[in-house]
């Protein structure tokens, strides 16, 4: 009976293994081969699979078929294809010391089943493992040398993008802003991690491929201290040198957000988008809310006793709703014509802040000089890892937090400017919500302008705040800007 062969083909997803064929080349060149070699090939084994670590199931699968004595031998392109692990090397050698191996075949590599076979075989094993660690090493300084430089040194988080021509990080046109509505929403404590979930996909913050944020992720950004410049790799802290997209101070507010709203509103399990809106304007109860015939309702509690409130069907608080937002809505015409004029007044306000700039100016060297003080200890062994990397997040949160009031400074004649774009941005959301906008996301923004929401006769009533009450009384939708 002739000897038989196994062919096992292998190729890495690894970026490593770019210039190996592909699975389809190596095929057809060891088919090749084992025609001209007059070899009886019984079955081919094809993976797609790293060799780095030991593990992989048809390599495995393939062994213990050959202990079982189904062939005698295996062509493979080269004996990398076969093992760049110890393991999974050593098992190779194994099986042809006792026998169930008794042939390996490899176009690229002369190998016959002799101490001297087994000993240069045991070399090109060697040899690949020496690849993938020196390779692995040699990312690792590349890494070391990008975050010295305050450059990410893997895939951006979401809102930033890898500028391939710039070669550095770059905040997303379209993800960034988004990411920063989404902290300063969350900040304001008013909404749980669902509720921003919910409200990120309606505004078009999705994730790569497409698909809506779940909760983890949605925590995992608020806690990234990336978004306002700071970088956490391996566990140690660095400072980055990409734009922010957020302040340390709102990133603060987020996070003491985080700790007080672990448990959501008891409200926001229901399915009722206009809970905990309104009280009753007869009784001063909440409201509650039923659905019967296909429509919800909204009717007083009446816990301190009989109430004449009615029922109020969603639909009319709706249109309510959408009303009373239109009010102070910008239009895209109106919102461009003011959003030239706030331009025009940041470029010409000015105010001298330079005795205050170079006090804290004086400081930032101060900082420079601890941390390099921190890793000289560091490198000759008086602080341990630990408190090294403590701190040093100390020292560099500080000084981004210094950085931030110099930037205040500047903005101090024009203090009055940020205010006001946002005041913009909010009156042009309104105008988006009014035309667009689902019902949660009107009612959050009707909270966000107006207070001391009461039920009253199946009418919505409630006061704007300042400065929203003066647009609602004067302003209509086509005289903005005029």
């Amino acid at each position: 009976m002739a000897n038989e062969f196994f062919i096992y083909a292998r190729k890495s997803t690894d970026s490593e293994e770019k210039q190996i064929l592909s699975i389809e080349a190596q095929i057809a060149e060891l088919r090749l081969f084992a025609e001209k070699e007059r070899i009886v090939v019984k079955h081919e084994f094809i993976e797609a699979m790293t060799a780095k670590t030991p593990g992989r199931r048809i390599f495995t699968g393939m062994l213990k078929r050959i202990e079982a004595g189904e062939a005698q031998g295996i062509l493979a392109w080269h004996p990398d294809r076969l093992a760049r692990n110890s393991v999974d090397g050593g098992r190779i050698v194994y099986l042809l010391d006792t026998g169930h191996i008794k042939f390996l075949k490899f176009p690229t590599f002369w190998f016959e089943n002799t101490p001297q076979g087994k000993f240069m075989l045991n070399i090109a094993f060697g040899q690949s493992k020496y690849f993938i660690d020196n390779l692995s090493e040699n990312v690792k300084r590349g890494f070391r040398q990008k975050l010295r430089r305050g450059e990410w040194p893997t895939r951006a988080p979401i809102g930033y993008i890898n500028d391939k021509d710039l070669r550095k990080v770059v905040i997303d046109p379209e993800r960034g802003p988004l990411i920063r509505q989404l902290f300063e929403t969350y900040a304001t404590g008013e909404y749980t991690l669902e509720d921003v979930k919910r409200a990120s996909f309606s505004w078009g913050l999705v994730s790569r491929t497409g698909k809506a944020l779940v909760k983890a992720e949605i925590h995992r950004l608020l806690m990234n201290p990336f978004f306002y410049g700071l970088m956490n790799f391996g566990g140690e802290w660095h400072e980055g040198t990409h734009e922010p997209t957020i302040t340390k101070e709102l990133f603060d507010r987020v996070q003491e957000a985080l700790k007080r709203n672990g448990k959501p509103n008891k409200y926001r399990k229901q399915k009722f988008a206009l809970l905990g809106l309104a009280t009753c304007a007869n009784c001063g109860c909440s409201i509650t809310a039923e659905r019967q015939k296909g429509h919800n309702y909204y009717r007083c509690t009446k816990k301190r006793g009989n109430c004449k409130e009615p029922y109020t069907r969603e639909e009319i608080l709706a249109e309510q709703i959408s009303n009373a937002i239109s009010k102070v809505a910008l239009p895209q015409d109106g919102y461009r014509q003011l959003l030239a004029a706030w331009a025009q007044e940041q470029t010409n306000a000015s105010q001298p802040v330079a005795l205050h700039r170079a006090k804290l100016e004086k400081e930032i060297p101060v900082i420079n000089e601890k941390l390099d003080r921190l890793l000289d200890a560091h490198l000759e062994g008086l602080i341990e890892k630990t408190e090294y990397q403590a701190k040093k997040e100390t020292l560099l949160k500080g000084k981004v937090e210094l950085e931030e009031k110099m930037a205040r400074l500047e903005k101090g004649a024009t203090g009055w400017l940020e205010p006001c774009r946002e005041f913009l941005e909010a009156a042009h959301q309104a105008h988006q919500l009014s035309v667009g906008g689902n019902l949660e996301s009107q009612k959050e923004f009707l909270k966000r302008i107006g207070s001391n929401f009461r039920l009253a006769s199946k009418t919505l009533v409630f006061s704007y705040r300042l400065p929203w009450q003066h647009v609602a009384a004067t302003a209509s939708v086509t005289n903005w800007g005029g």
